[in-house]
């Protein structure tokens, strides 16, 4: 599921700031950007992100601005020579006075620059680096719970869409014999050009078809499915990889029910109707579902 979270935690000479940014994934994958300072504690930040959440590909970015300077700094002692050694010998060329002004010399770039004192990893610093970890993990975790409650509302509708699609089908699917038993006897009729045909022998072959093209057991199937969508949507835990299955069965019973009515006239083409709206509804879950854990 998408998130952001950012923690900014004061420590001993600056601020820690930890982000996460996440997007949709089937496992967990995490990439961690630190500055190789900070090698040594991405095993434990992992560790705590680990602990708390489940799937996502996350973006874990740390920086740590100081606020306080090192004591002393840096000077090119090579450039300010260099800087001495030009100045006499412009004023002896052209027959100048004056002085250095050190105040002059220091001005010139990279002549002299503050240098921050090397970090060093303590004990309270790499504690204080888990803690951030942790809460911004659960800061992610919030934003991505008032995602998911948006999410599972609009596929909790979408899964009632296919309950009565699925009622539907059920009610028109009784009249399915005597469509079929029509269909049979003009396909004959046609055939046979006139001649007759023994109605007990029609009845039986137009009930053979309809048996053959009988979708009480499919519908039974995607409705209970549809119920148990319900039952996962309200669990607590991960429920991303379980409603992924379920949704494949789902969609395994509307392709049946799309190939076994093809043969039903004016009945079947409602049904089929009601089947890819069922599908289309399936697919727009599934979806969805991507964004759960």
């Amino acid at each position: 599921m998408t998130g952001f979270a950012r923690v900014r935690k004061p420590v001993s000479g600056g601020e820690l700031s930890v982000t996460i940014k996440s997007v949709n994934h089937r496992g967990l994958d995490l990439h961690f950007h630190l500055a190789s300072e900070f090698d040594a504690v991405e095993a434990a930040m992992r560790a705590a992100v680990k602990s708390r959440v489940a799937r996502g590909h996350l973006q874990i970015t740390l920086n740590l601005t100081r606020t306080t300077a090192a004591d002393g700094g840096y000077l090119n002692r090579d450039l300010l020579a260099a800087y001495l050694q030009a100045f006499e010998q412009a004023r002896k060329e052209f027959h100048l006075k004056g002085e250095p002004d050190l105040n002059a010399a220091l001005r010139v770039p990279a002549m002299f620059r503050a240098e921050p004192a090397a970090l060093e990893l303590s004990e309270d610093l790499e504690r204080a680096i888990v803690e951030a970890t942790g809460e911004t993990c659960e800061a992610l975790n919030a934003f991505r719970e008032r995602e998911g409650a948006a999410i599972v509302a609009e596929m909790r509708e979408r899964c009632e869409a296919i309950s009565e699609r699925a009622d539907g089908m059920e009610k028109i699917r009784a009249k399915a014999t005597a469509a079929f038993h029509k269909r049979l006897k003009q396909r004959l009729g046609e055939l046979l050009k006139g001649a007759g045909v023994d109605p007990h022998r029609l009845a039986q072959e137009a009930a053979i078809l309809a048996d053959r093209s009988d979708i009480s057991e499919e519908l039974v199937r995607l409705k209970t499915h549809a119920t148990q969508l319900h039952v996962l949507l309200d669990s607590s835990g991960e429920v991303g990889k379980k409603l992924d299955f379920l949704l494949q069965e789902m969609n395994r019973e509307t392709n049946t029910v799309l190939s076994k009515t093809g043969g039903a006239g004016d009945i079947g083409l409602t049904i089929t109707g009601l089947a890819l709206e069922t599908k289309a509804e399936v697919d727009k879950i599934r979806e969805q579902s991507l964004n759960l854990e």
